[in-house]
């Protein structure tokens, strides 16, 4: 993930990339460039390496560039662990609080994974369900029926008088007709049967590259290690700043500080409510110009799909990209400056 910016920008990607290797007190960028698949996917590896990944691109482009990220950028949201780079990027944290939370936080989850895999037999993680458009909201509906949730995202629902280890969620709503489960594997399967034979849905089932079952009752105590890591210091939070940060949990801007420290603790066990964000800042910001920061397209493709726009098409005054690669940059900062022209028309 880090070589290519290595390679192209060595005098602004290595102090970065060592800042956060004193910052966590373990060789973390040496894992990046380095380490075995094995290694990189561990989940107290691949969290802060992402964050830290998407950081450096966004401090590349501003150093090398003259990207103003305060002056251009209108609002930021991250998905899932993004959130912290998003919650950098806009001024909320500092980076070295964020890689630490994010380190934390992963190790925590990884370590109630291994133990919910000991207790109640594993493997424990997340499927994506794939369907058409017009049937995701009576797909969820069924979902919701058969866990006996009273709703998404909430709080409290019936489901809390299960124990988080029998549990099955809806962990994310990304797009018009993609949603992922998250819990153990094999309730997830029987959740899948109940779906085609009882409920008449077919969709296309995807198991991801996902060792811990994210947004999920069973993630409890990462929740609570986020929620003390916020409160122990008042001033880590920033709060306001200039760009409004969307969050996961209820798809709308941070309203105050202690919001901000609610919602960001919340966000490791409830509904991550991409697609609703997304919808928010399309139809009701007015938002035509998306750019995603980090390693892989993911973001990016879900917003495309989202609003209607695919990759690098532009229309007048938007478009939608993703910048994972230093053979990018240039390309897409004409095309910022194109569809600035455009809009400003």
């Amino acid at each position: 993930m880090t070589t290519p910016w290595l390679e192209a920008f060595p005098a602004t990607a290595r102090p970065i990339l060592e800042e956060v290797d004193e910052i966590l007190q373990y060789p973390l960028a040496r894992i990046i460039a380095d380490g075995t698949n094995a290694q990189l996917t561990e989940t107290p590896n691949a969290q802060p390496a992402i964050m830290a990944t998407s950081i450096m691109i966004l401090r590349i482009l501003e150093k090398e560039f003259g990207f103003n990220t305060s002056d251009r950028v209108d609002f930021v949201l991250g998905h899932s662990m993004g959130e912290f780079a998003a919650l950098v990027a806009g001024g909320y944290l500092r980076n070295e609080d964020a890689l630490r939370m994010v380190h934390k936080r992963a190790q925590v989850m990884a370590q109630y994974t291994r133990r919910a895999c000991e207790e109640g037999g594993g493997p424990y993680g997340m499927v994506a369900l794939v369907c058409e458009p017009d049937r995701l909201e009576p797909m969820i509906e069924s979902i919701q029926e058969f866990l006996g949730h009273s709703s998404i995202g909430a709080k409290v629902d019936s489901s809390a008088e299960v124990p988080p280890i029998q549990q099955v969620r809806i962990a994310n709503i990304n797009s018009k007709n993609q949603i992922v489960l998250s819990g153990r594997i094999e309730r997830i399967k029987t959740l899948l049967t109940h779906l085609r034979q009882f409920a008449g849905h077919d969709p296309r089932a995807i198991t991801l590259k996902s060792e811990s079952p994210f947004h999920s009752p069973l993630m409890k105590p990462a929740s609570e290690v986020m929620r003390r890591m916020l409160d122990e210091r008042p001033d880590i939070v920033t709060y306001p700043t200039s760009i409004p940060c969307i969050s996961n949990v209820n798809a709308r801007p941070f309203r105050s500080r202690d919001e901000l420290k609610e919602l960001v603790a919340r966000s490791c066990v409830e509904t991550l409510l991409w697609a609703e964000s997304i919808r928010y800042l399309d139809q009701e910001e007015k938002v035509r110009r998306w750019i995603g920061i980090g390693p892989g397209k993911v973001g990016r493709n879900l917003v495309g799909k989202e609003v209607g726009m695919r990759g690098r098409d532009v229309v007048k005054g938007g478009g939608v990209w993703g910048i994972s690669d230093p053979r990018e940059i240039e390309e897409i900062m004409r095309a910022l400056e194109l569809t600035e022209q455009a809009a400003g028309e």
